[in-house]
């Protein structure tokens, strides 16, 4: 089938835009639009001024909701004193993946290596990393929790989940010690088991569940 070239007076040149097939015909090249690829438009002042108006819109929404900056944009701990002291409750869990040989070895040694009990190992370290999250993350409150339990078990054969509890009654919430808690317990089972590989991974780091506070968090999912 031959090509189609568009019309053009007799004599006159080839306008800008069009290309040569590979029959040797003169065709029409799309020009690809620079907004299509996630880029600020080039051309024209009309769009570049509607894509800055967007940009400063997402960038002021998205500072509103930050309640670690002050109106100054200076970072800053949030204040909880007029809050109500609730029973808060957090729960975390993540995955350490093993490569199939490892997990076979693993469960053959009852989950312990020279080092040790990899899973009582983990729950120790979890706990103290709970206890201390106000200590690594810089905007954490000092939480004096009532309640960690950490769970380490197979839910497949090659995927340790490690589960963390934390609650207490107190004026903010624990997500980010139950996070920080999870967290930790994975890096020790790395720690644990990294002789026997350096293929192990740590993922789906998340937030299960969360309640006593201005939001609910249910299954992963904000509920309320």
């Amino acid at each position: 089938m031959g090509c189609v070239a568009p019309f053009r007076p007799s004599g006159t040149s080839p306008q800008a835009g069009e290309g040569t097939s590979q029959h040797g015909c003169r065709t029409p090249f799309a020009v690809p639009s620079p907004a299509r690829a996630g880029r600020c438009p080039k051309g024209g002042s009309g769009q570049r001024g509607a894509y800055d108006e967007r940009k400063n819109a997402m960038t002021q929404s998205s500072t509103k909701k930050l309640t670690h900056l002050s109106p100054e944009g200076r970072p800053r701990m949030v204040d909880v004193g007029d809050k109500a002291a609730t029973r808060r409750e957090a729960v975390a869990e993540v995955v350490v993946r093993f490569p199939a040989e490892v997990a076979k070895v693993l469960r053959e040694l009852d989950m312990r290596t020279k080092k040790g009990p990899i899973v009582d190992t983990a729950i120790i370290a979890g706990t103290l990393a709970v206890k201390r999250t106000h200590e690594l993350i810089p905007f954490c409150h000092p939480l004096p929790i009532e309640h960690c339990r950490i769970e380490a078990e197979f839910a497949t054969k090659k995927e340790l989940r490690i589960r963390c509890t934390v609650a207490l009654t107190h004026k903010t919430g624990v997500e980010m010690e139950a996070l920080t808690g999870a967290s930790i317990a994975a890096l020790t089972v790395y720690d644990m088991c990294k002789a026997l590989s350096h293929e192990i991974v740590i993922d789906g780091l998340h937030l299960v569940e969360k309640s006593g506070g201005k939001r609910r968090v249910k299954q992963g999912k904000v509920v309320a």
